[in-house]
C-alpha cells in the first residue's frame, strides 16, 4: 500500500446521505478521529512510521440534506433548489478530477486519455522486467514523448505558415510595418495550441518541452528579425545622411548638426526596434506627423538589437567622418587656389620688375596674403570643433603651400632668366631715365650705358640665383658682381691676377650661405649665362655705335679745319672784289636764295644719307624738274596768277612727311638690325624679338616725329 501510494495524494471523500438536524461541525469530528485510527492499525514501513495521514490523503466530509428539515413550506422549493446544486457541484468534481481543485488535482501521476496507450504499455514492460511499479517516472516518460511529438508538430507547422511565408518574403524585400507584432502574433498561435494538448501531462515536463520548442521556434525566425534589423539600420543611415546634408546647405555648424541627428536617428532607431507608436515633430518644416515607426520587436523574444546598433552607430561615425573630411578637404582645396592666386602673379611681377629689395618685397607679400588666408580659414572651422593639435597641422599645411608656391614660381622663372635679361638690358639700353627711346646722337656715352644695362640685367641674374624666404644674408649679388663685371677693375697687379686666375669664385655649384634646397642657379651656371647673355647682346652695343658715328658723319657738313683756313687765305682777293662790288652780293644773294629753295625742294641731305652713290643718282633725277617748277611758280607769281592751294598744300605735306620719315632712318636701321641679330641668336625667342622689333620701329619713327 505505501508503495502504491507514496508518489502521490489521494482524495478520501465521505459523504453523508439523509443527514438529520444534527450540525455537520459535529459530525465531521468524529468521522475523522474514527479514519486517523484506522491511520495509525495500518502497518507502515520504519521510514513511515510516524509519517501522518495529511501527507498521503486529503481528507473530506460533505452531507445531503434530508426532507426532514423541510419545516415550512416555502423552505421546500430552497432545499430542493440547495440539494440540487450540491449534487451538480459534486457530479463536476468527479467529472475534473485531475483538474485543479478536483478531487485527483493534486496527483501528480495522472496520466490523460490521449497517453493511455503508451502507459499501458509501459506498465506492461515494468512488470516483465520484475520491476516496482514507479509511477512517477512512468508519467514522465510519457509526458515526455508526447510533448515532443506535440512540439514537433508545431514547429512544422509555424514553418509552413503561409503568415509566415508571406511574412519572411516581405522582410526580404525591404522594412516590413508592423513586423514583431505579426510574427508574435503567429508564434503565440502555436505556442497557445501546444498549451491546449499538453495541459494535462506533467507540469515540468511540459514547461520544459514549450521552453525548447519556443527556442526552436525562435532560433528558426531569428534571421528574418535580423534581416527586418539591417532593413532599419540602413533606413535610418540613409536618413542620417539626407538631413545632415540638408543641415549643411542650409548653414548650420557641421559638429553641432552631426551630433543632434546621431542623436535623433539612433532614438529613431531605437523606439524601430522597440516597436512603438510615437508622434515626433519634423525638424525641417516645423510641422507635426504621425509616424508609425516600423517594430521588430517580438514579444516572445529577448533579442537585443545592441549589436545592430553599434554597427549603425559605427556607419554614422564613419560617414560623418568622410563628409568632414571631404569639406575640410575642399576648404584646404579653395583657400589654396586664394592663396595661388594671390601669389602667383604679384611674385611673377616682382621677378620680372627686379627691384632692390625683390626678396624683401616677396616675404612681405607671402606673410601678409598668408596670414589672411590663414585667419579666414580658421574662422570657416569654428563650426568643426577640431582638435587644436588638427588645426594647427592643417595652420601649418596652408603656409607650407603658400612657400611652394612662390618656390615653385620662382624655379618657373629662373628657367626663363635669359630671355628676362635680355629684355631688361634692351630696355635700359635703348631708353633714358625718362623711359623715351634713346636717338644715337654722338653724345651718348654707350660704354657707361651698357655698364648699367648689363648691371641691371646682373640683378635679375642675381635675384633668380637662389630662393630667400628665411630673410638669411648672401653674398651673392655682390659676388656675381665683382666677379662679372668689376673683374678687369679690380685686377690691379700681376699677382692679383694669377691669383683670380686660379681661384674663381663662381667655380662651384653651390653657394655660400645658401641651403643646396634653396639653390635656383648654381655659380657655374651663372657664368655661363652670362658668357651667352653678352654674346647676345654685343651686337646691339656695337650697332649702337654704328648708328651714333653715322649720325656724326651725316651732321657734319663742313669742311676741314685747313680747307676753311685756306679758303679764307687763298680767298682774300674775292673778297675784296666783293667789297668794291656791291652788286655781286646781290647776285650770291638770290643764288642763296634759289639754291637753298632747291636743297629743301629736293632734301638732299636726306638723300645723302643712304650713301654719295645714291644720294647722286637721285639728285640727278629729280634736279631739272624741281628747277622747272621752282621758275614755273616764279613765273606765276610774277604774273600774279598762284599756284592752286590744293596742290601747294598737298605737295607742301608730301614734301613735310617725306623729310619726316627719312630723318630718322639711318637711327631705325640701326636698331632694326640688332633686332634682328637677336632674333638670329636666340630662336626659342622669335615672336617676343618680333615683337619688340615692331614696338622699337614705333618707337623711333614717333621720335623722329617729335624731334
Amino acid at each position: 500500500m505505501m508503495r502504491l501510494f507514496s508518489p502521490r495524494k489521494t482524495t478520501l471523500l465521505f459523504v453523508i446521505r439523509d443527514k438529520t438536524r444534527t450540525p455537520l461541525e459535529n459530525l465531521e469530528p468524529i468521522l475523522r478521529e474514527d479514519i486517523q485510527k484506522i491511520w495509525d492499525a495500518v502497518p507502515k514501513p520504519q521510514a513511515h512510521k510516524d509519517t501522518p495521514l495529511s501527507e498521503f490523503f486529503n481528507v473530506e466530509v460533505t452531507a445531503l440534506s434530508n426532507y426532514e428539515e423541510k419545516e415550512e413550506k416555502f423552505k421546500e422549493e430552497i432545499t430542493v433548489l440547495h440539494f440540487v446544486i450540491q449534487v451538480a457541484q459534486l457530479r463536476q468534481r468527479f467529472f475534473h478530477s485531475i483538474a485543479p481543485g478536483g478531487l485527483a488535482g493534486d496527483r501528480r501521476g495522472a496520466v490523460p486519455a490521449s497517453a493511455f496507450s503508451i502507459s499501458a504499455q509501459q506498465i506492461w514492460k515494468v512488470i516483465r522486467e520484475n520491476k516496482d511499479l514507479d509511477l512517477p517516472a512512468h508519467k514522465v516518460m510519457v509526458a515526455t514523448v508526447r510533448c515532443e511529438e506535440i512540439a514537433h508538430e508545431k514547429l512544422s507547422c509555424l514553418r509552413s505558415d503561409e503568415g509566415w511565408l508571406e511574412l519572411e518574403e516581405a522582410v526580404q524585400l525591404g522594412p516590413v510595418r508592423g513586423f514583431g507584432e505579426k510574427l508574435s502574433s503567429i508564434i503565440d498561435a502555436y505556442f497557445s495550441q501546444y498549451d491546449e494538448e499538453t495541459v494535462f501531462f506533467d507540469e515540468s515536463v511540459r514547461n520544459a518541452k514549450r521552453k525548447q520548442l519556443e527556442s526552436n521556434a525562435l532560433d528558426f525566425v531569428y534571421p528574418a528579425y535580423t534581416t527586418m534589423l539591417g532593413h532599419l539600420r540602413s533606413k535610418a543611415l540613409e536618413d542620417f545622411k539626407t538631413k545632415l546634408d540638408q543641415s549643411l546647405n542650409n548653414g548650420e555648424g557641421f559638429a553641432s548638426s552631426v551630433r543632434m541627428w546621431t542623436q535623433y536617428i539612433l532614438l529613431e532607431f531605437d523606439k524601430g526596434s522597440a516597436g512603438v507608436l510615437l508622434f515626433v515633430q519634423n525638424y525641417m518644416n516645423k510641422r507635426k506627423e504621425r509616424i508609425l515607426l516600423t517594430d521588430a520587436a517580438v514579444r516572445q523574444a529577448n533579442w537585443s538589437a545592441s549589436k545592430t546598433r553599434d554597427k549603425l552607430r559605427r556607419d554614422i561615425d564613419s560617414h560623418a567622418s568622410s563628409v568632414r573630411d571631404a569639406k575640410l578637404s575642399e576648404l584646404m582645396t579653395n583657400f589654396e587656389k586664394q592663396l595661388a592666386k594671390a601669389l602667383i602673379e604679384p611674385v611673377e611681377s616682382l621677378f620680372e620688375a627686379g627691384g632692390k629689395d625683390t626678396w624683401l618685397s616677396i616675404r612681405k607679400l607671402l606673410k601678409r596674403e598668408t596670414e589672411v588666408a590663414v585667419s579666414e580659414f580658421l574662422s570657416s572651422l569654428d563650426g568643426f570643433e577640431l582638435e587644436e593639435e588638427t588645426v594647427e597641422k592643417m595652420q601649418e599645411s596652408i603656409r607650407d603651400y603658400a612657400k611652394k608656391v612662390v618656390e615653385n614660381k620662382a624655379r618657373e622663372e629662373a628657367g626663363k632668366i635669359l630671355i628676362r635679361m635680355k629684355d631688361r638690358f634692351s630696355t635700359v639700353f635703348n631708353h633714358d631715365n625718362d623711359s623715351l627711346p634713346r636717338v644715337w646722337t654722338g653724345k651718348e656715352d654707350i660704354r657707361a650705358i651698357t655698364r648699367d644695362a648689363r648691371s641691371a640685367s646682373l640683378k635679375l641674374l642675381s635675384d633668380m640665383a637662389a630662393i630667400r624666404l628665411d630673410e638669411k644674408p648672401d653674398r651673392i649679388e655682390s659676388v656675381l658682381h665683382s666677379s662679372l663685371i668689376d673683374k678687369t677693375s679690380a685686377a690691379t697687379s700681376s699677382q692679383y691676377i694669377s691669383r683670380e686666375a686660379s681661384v674663381d669664385p663662381l667655380a662651384s655649384s653651390t653657394w655660400e650661405e645658401v641651403s643646396p634646397g634653396d639653390v635656383l642657379i648654381t655659380p657655374v651656371q651663372c657664368k655661363s649665362l652670362w658668357r651667352q647673355f653678352q654674346g647676345e647682346t654685343e651686337y646691339t652695343v656695337t650697332q649702337a655705335i654704328s648708328a651714333q658715328e653715322a649720325y656724326k658723319r651725316s651732321n657734319n657738313w663742313l669742311p676741314p679745319p685747313w680747307a676753311i683756313m685756306a679758303m679764307v687765305v687763298l680767298g682774300f682777293n674775292e673778297f675784296m672784289m666783293l667789297l668794291k662790288n656791291p652788286l655781286y652780293l646781290m647776285v650770291i644773294f638770290v643764288a642763296y636764295l634759289i639754291g637753298k629753295a632747291i636743297w629743301i625742294q629736293m632734301d638732299i641731305a636726306g638723300e645723302f644719307r643712304h650713301g654719295a652713290l645714291p644720294g647722286l643718282l637721285s639728285i640727278s633725277t629729280k634736279f631739272l624738274p624741281t628747277v622747272m617748277n621752282l621758275l614755273k611758280r616764279l613765273a606765276e607769281e610774277a604774273q600774279g596768277n598762284p599756284a592752286p592751294q590744293g596742290t601747294e598744300s598737298q605737295s607742301s605735306t608730301a614734301q613735310l612727311f617725306r623729310n619726316q620719315v627719312q630723318k630718322p632712318e639711318l637711327v631705325s636701321s640701326s636698331i632694326t638690325n640688332s633686332a634682328a641679330s637677336s632674333v638670329d641668336s636666340s630662336g626659342g625667342d622669335n615672336e617676343y624679338s618680333t615683337t619688340n622689333l615692331s614696338q622699337r620701329r614705333r618707337t623711333n619713327v614717333s621720335e623722329a616725329e617729335f624731334s
